[in-house]
């Protein structure tokens, strides 16, 4: 794929094109081929219809076909395939890869009346008309949903999915492969909001491939909603409300919020209680992975950007006792150094790594949470405010001395109570950065050592040539301390390049005046492009492939490119 002066992506070749609308979500693949789901119920059926024809302009939830196209609305779940005729139509046989119907399940129904076709399902249903040379899909929890989407014309369908991509086009000054990537990381934080059935805001999702269950979790909603606390400040605040929920009265939190409709509830409930290892790891039906160590921060934190972009205090007052409840547990668990140490186990964003004791990515959460109560807490509790501002001065002087590696030039990722020091460059210890959390110094000298070791193409011992930013270099130590993806070199969080974690970067070095963000916040969509991965992937790395695709929190390099238009450039020579 390649850049279009429109800020869509050309290609000759027919790639997925992944769509995540308010309700409905599916697998686009214009040579003949879509997979329906809906949030909170999931898959329900797959299509076969006549292939499209080349050259192809992708954009968010759309596809610009020589001979017809994709578009997809937004108030209703419905979108259109202009240009082909339906093949086949066939139900899925279970809405999740988890999902095991059993015997006394219904049989899918399906009939057809004139141009209308219908598949019923127990937990969900698709409605489709043939109109002429357009083929409208439509899905929903019930039949009546589903049908009740079919209401909307092939204009005005079509009408939407414009709309929607002007909305999405935030930097059209700039040159294709930044307005493009701009366009499309957009799409990605936009299209995580979603919809119940009622209309009513359900969650951000924090990707494709986080759809089933249903759910939204603190750590990647907080990066996705970045974009959101400006285009639309009224899901920020409701994400806020969901995710209080999921506080426990002392101050303990899951990785996420589980948020399905009745019948996938049900179904991952039993699946839940059922199968190892996530009859030990989900504590309760509402959890997604329980007792997570970062995510009572992001709590606090997401707070703390709302009220301070909104001006909304009261949102602050109605949770300040969760608050108090997360503060207590992290002082609880901190040393004499006032830094928190994190139990021997992998629950937080390095969920593939066992990281323990003082670790520098949580460690700058803690300090931007404390920060965040000293800014908040002035009218509504004095005296945790007062508490949170000692706390961060105590810890602020403790990590340089606990963590900084003068030889590396970069603070180690965690130091563990045995003594042990993975002191390699971890590209999320930058959140001591973004709450700064150490020295100035400290942080100039860490952002000249990421554009040696971080940046690939100034990095000549990694063996893979210029493709993006290493999210940590050299490999982790110790093998023990890693599993599944991570385990390997080069992959997932041992060394793959993630989106948002570069824009955290980009974000660091432009409010900082330093040179060299433009690579952190393109480099990663050209892979994207010359990949044929129509939208904003979760991470990559050359040996072992992406992640999932339409990944909230990979709207930030789009977030930061807007917001510091003025100093990036917006040509491809800037």
């Amino acid at each position: 794929m390649w850049p279009l002066a429109s800020g869509l992506a050309g290609t000759d070749t027919p790639v997925l094109l992944p769509i995540m609308a308010p309700r409905l979500q599916a697998d686009c693949e214009p040579d003949g081929r879509i997979t329906v789901s809906v949030w909170g119920v999931g898959a329900i059926a797959t299509l076969s219809f006549t292939p499209l024809a080349a050259p192809f302009a992708y954009g968010p939830n759309l596809i610009e076909a020589a001979n017809g196209g994709v578009y997809v609305a937004q108030s209703l779940p419905v979108m259109v395939i202009r240009g082909t005729q339906l093949q086949r139509l066939a139900a899925k046989t279970k809405a999740a890869w988890w999902h095991t119907p059993d015997a006394a399940t219904p049989k899918p129904k399906s009939s057809r009346r004139g141009i209308r076709r219908t598949l019923v399902l127990e937990w969900g249903a698709v409605a489709i008309e043939q109109r002429g040379n357009d083929l409208v899909i439509a899905g929903g929890a019930d039949l009546d949903e589903a049908q009740a989407a079919l209401s909307l014309s092939v204009d005005a369908i079509v009408a939407e999915a414009k709309a929607y991509l002007s909305r999405c086009d935030r930097l059209p000054e700039a040159d294709p492969l930044m307005r493009s990537m701009v366009i499309q990381g957009t799409h990605a934080a936009l299209s995580a909001m979603r919809q119940a059935r009622d209309g009513s805001f359900a969650g951000l999702a924090a990707g494709q491939g986080y759809s089933s269950p249903a759910r939204t979790y603190y750590r990647d909603g907080y990066w996705t909603l970045q974009p959101l606390l400006t285009l639309a400040p009224e899901a920020v605040r409701d994400q806020i409300r969901l995710l209080a929920k999921g506080i426990q009265p002392d101050g303990e939190a899951p990785s996420a919020i589980i948020l399905s409709g009745p019948a996938q509830s049900a179904a991952w409930d039993i699946f839940r209680r059922t199968t190892h290892p996530y009859v030990l790891e989900h504590a309760r039906p509402q959890d997604w992975w329980s007792d997570h160590f970062d995510s009572p921060l992001f709590f606090i934190l997401t707070l703390g950007d709302y009220v301070r972009t909104t001006g909304d205090s009261a949102e602050a007052r109605l949770h300040w006792a969760h608050v108090k409840s997360i503060v207590a547990r992290y002082v609880a668990a901190s040393g004499p150094d006032g830094l928190p140490r994190k139990p021997d186990h992998d629950r937080d964003w390095a969920d593939n790594v066992f990281r323990e004791g003082l670790v520098s990515y949580n460690l700058g959460l803690w300090v931007g949470a404390l920060d965040a109560i000293v800014a908040m807490g002035g009218s509504i509790d004095p005296d945790l405010a007062k508490q949170a501002g000692e706390l961060a001065k105590t810890a602020r002087a403790s990590i340089d001395a606990a963590l900084w590696q003068p030889a590396l030039g970069h603070v180690a990722e965690y130091r563990n109570t045995d003594g042990f020091v993975e002191d390699h460059f971890a590209l999320d210890s930058l959140t001591l950065l973004r709450y700064d959390a150490i020295s100035t110094a400290h942080a100039l000298t860490s952002l000249e050592t990421a554009t040696t070791k971080l940046e690939s193409r100034n990095n000549p011992i990694q063996p893979y040539g210029d493709w993006g930013v290493l999210c940590a270099f050299p490999p982790y130590k110790k093998p023990a301390h890693t599993r599944a993806k991570s385990a390997f070199a080069f992959r997932y969080h041992n060394g793959s390049d993630w989106p948002y974690w570069d824009g955290v970067y980009a974000e660091e070095r432009l409010r900082r005046g330093l040179p060299g963000a433009r690579y952190a916040l393109t480099r990663w969509w050209q892979a994207c492009l010359s990949s044929g991965w129509a939208g904003a992937i979760e991470y990559y790395s050359p040996p072992f492939g992406r992640g999932s695709l339409l990944q909230g929190w990979s709207g930030l390099p789009a977030d930061v490119a807007v917001r510091y238009r003025d100093a990036i450039g917006l040509s491809d020579e800037g």
